[in-house]
């Protein structure tokens, strides 16, 4: 489940602004406070601390919430799942489920619950902690904030044992062997009062049942997790897993260059380009699970009707949508931006995924041609002046604003090439990249925005974020939806690849949607980014990517990667910060430089260059 800008990921029932008073004097104390030693003064004694470096903010450690890729990433590393994608080729397997069967109905799914299995603090884990996870889900919206799309069609959840999980549907549905959701503890959670406000974060180490423990976390500092000694499939092999946040990826670069972390994500080219020749550096670049995507405003509105937002009118025109999409050159944002670490993008599966890739056929295809972009605002009544610019029927210039990610490069440049495009069909163009775009964004305020979302192996939940039932409830509160679509024609077609169990037919429904989400010129998939990042050989010994023959290591569906690490010859030495950190926004290590001290966001999500799960 991707939740990017990202995708995963969202659904906050309030949309608060800033971080708290208390949260910036933290940061601040931050600064003013000695250095509290790096990552590498956590591996004296011999420990061997795996320090990964990030920039995406958490937007909550609920699973009930949480939908950005760190946030998924670090849950899937806490808690257990029904099943599990294998990470060769991302098949189901035994999860917390070792075996499940489906009546001939194929309305109910019952599994085995194994056996050998207990939480962090000692108690076992059982069927009953799914049953509860998932009913209270299906009774308490807030709790259906990140993953409701997964239970909306269970009738009833039971656990007749320990051992058995009982799940009625109302209507058959495909993803029971993918249900992205994580099963917590019956006994820490049903403590909790507001699930929309409780971020998990308030008691360490937290209750779990993955491969690790979280066991600290400070905002936009780090997150720390242990191993659990006792995990059934195996410890993993370091002493500490870290993320720690970096603002700036130059300076986790540099970070990684000097050994202060272990691995870097999010590589641009030359970033990319200058590791390759480093000693005791590995690249790796592979096919990702991400698309990039143009999105307009489609008019922001609820689901109770209401409309909300400044999107421009002009939009609504499926003649101007499609006439921006010709003026965009896709095959050069591949050469010139990605310089050649991402794949020209057709449709809204990425390649990766076979089974559910789509192409448009050359009659549906929108092509490079800005004659053709001329010709369709000339009409929509966009007609060019003396001055170069169009103005419509009303006289006011066709002026739009893309809303965009500062801390992304790739972002920054995207919006140079649009602008120079669209400038020369007489549109303006004003490129905001900001720190924060999730509440322009979640407020209906933008023109276009770019967007990106990470696909899991089951493709359900990303196609259910443009369904009519993932707007708002009303425009106070934020829903799972992506960009607003909401489409009856798409919502049928959803409806029916959900019900549907052949896998070639669902397929072929899958396709269909996409096909539909095309037409509709909502939104135009520009590229599909590589997995580019890279690792220390002299920290890291060995590590699993997902797939196994050509993926990625961050933002996996599964713990396979942090999991299966094996601690080279430098992992438990000690390593040495410096100010040459510079840029990192919140300090774990060595000099305590600052960057920003950027706002905390409960529940937001796109806030980062990462995008949702």
């Amino acid at each position: 489940m991707a939740r990017t800008l990202l995708t995963r990921g969202t659904l906050r029932p309030s949309r608060p602004r800033a971080a708290t008073a208390a949260a910036a004097l933290a940061l601040t104390a931050a600064v003013l406070l000695p250095a509290q030693g790096s990552a590498a003064d956590d591996a004296k004694g011999g420990r061997k601390v795996l320090t990964v470096a990030v920039s995406q903010s958490v937007d909550s450690l609920s699973p009930f919430l949480a939908q950005r890729v760190i946030s998924t990433s670090v849950h899937r590393l806490m808690y257990p799942y029904l099943t599990d994608y294998d990470p060769k080729d991302g098949h189901a397997i035994a999860g917390l489920a070792t075996a499940w069967q489906v009546s001939p109905s194929k309305l109910t799914w019952t599994y085995t619950i194994r056996g050998n299995w207990r939480w962090s603090d000692g108690r076992p884990v059982t069927a009953r902690d799914a049953a509860w996870t998932f009913n209270k889900m299906m009774s308490d919206k807030g709790a259906a904030t990140a993953a409701g799309s997964f239970v909306a069609n269970f009738d009833k959840v039971t656990a007749p044992g320990p051992a058995t999980l009982v799940i009625a549907l109302k209507r058959p549905q495909a993803t029971m062997t993918a249900l992205d959701v994580p099963i917590v503890p019956e006994h820490m959670w049903n403590k909790v009062r507001d699930f929309t406000t409780y971020n998990n974060d308030r008691h360490f180490p937290v209750v779990g049942a993955g491969p690790f423990v979280l066991s600290d976390y400070k905002v936009d500092r780090y997150i720390k997790l242990r191993p659990d000694k006792s995990f059934w499939r195996g410890a993993p092999k370091f002493d500490e897993l870290v993320f720690k946040y970096y603002k700036d990826n130059d300076a986790a670069v540099a970070a990684l260059r000097k050994g202060e972390v272990s691995f870097v994500s999010n590589l641009t080219p030359a970033q990319a380009s200058s590791l390759k020749s480093a000693p005791h550096i590995k690249v790796n670049d592979a096919p990702g699970r991400r698309f990039l995507a143009l999105a307009t405003n489609p008019g922001a509105r609820s689901g109770d009707g209401q409309r909300f937002g400044d999107g421009n009118p002009a939009l609504l025109d499926v003649r101007v949508r499609r006439a921006l999409f010709a003026a965009v050159d896709r095959r050069m944002l591949v050469d010139k931006v990605f310089q050649g670490h991402a794949v020209e993008g057709q449709g809204y599966i990425p390649p990766r995924f076979a089974d559910y890739f789509w192409t448009p056929s050359a009659a549906q295809k929108t092509s490079y041609d800005p004659a053709k972009a001329a010709a369709l605002l000339d009409e929509a009544g966009y007609r060019e002046g003396a001055d170069g610019r169009r103005t419509g029927e009303d006289g006011k210039p066709l002026a739009l604003r893309l809303l965009c990610h500062a801390v992304d490069p790739n972002d920054k440049a995207i919006g140079k090439y649009l602008q120079e495009w669209w400038g020369k069909l007489g549109v303006g163009l004003t490129v905001d990249c900001v720190d924060n775009v999730t509440d322009p964004w979640a407020a209906g305020e933008y023109d276009l925005a770019l967007d990106g979302y990470s696909v899991s192996p089951d493709p359900d939940y990303v196609l259910s974020i443009h369904t009519c039932a993932a707007l708002p409830a009303n425009p106070k509160v934020s829903g799972r939806t992506d960009d607003f679509v909401c489409d009856r024609r798409f919502d049928e077609l959803y409806a029916e690849q959900l019900a549907e169990y052949d896998t070639a037919k669902r397929a072929d429904l899958v396709k269909r949607m996409e096909s539909r989400l095309y037409d509709t010129g909502y939104i135009n998939v520009m590229a599909y980014p590589n997995a580019v990042e890279a690792y220390r050989t002299d920290q890291i010994a060995s590590i699993t990517t997902m797939p196994e023959a050509a993926g990625n290591l961050y933002g996996q569906d599964g713990y396979w990667s942090w999991w299966s690490a094996v601690p080279g010859p430098a992992a438990g030495a000690e390593r040495h910060g410096g100010a040459s950190a510079g840029l990192v926004l919140g300090i774990v290590a060595g000099a305590v430089v600052l960057a920003g001290i950027g706002s905390f966001l409960l529940l937001r999500r796109r806030a980062g260059a990462d995008d949702r799960e």
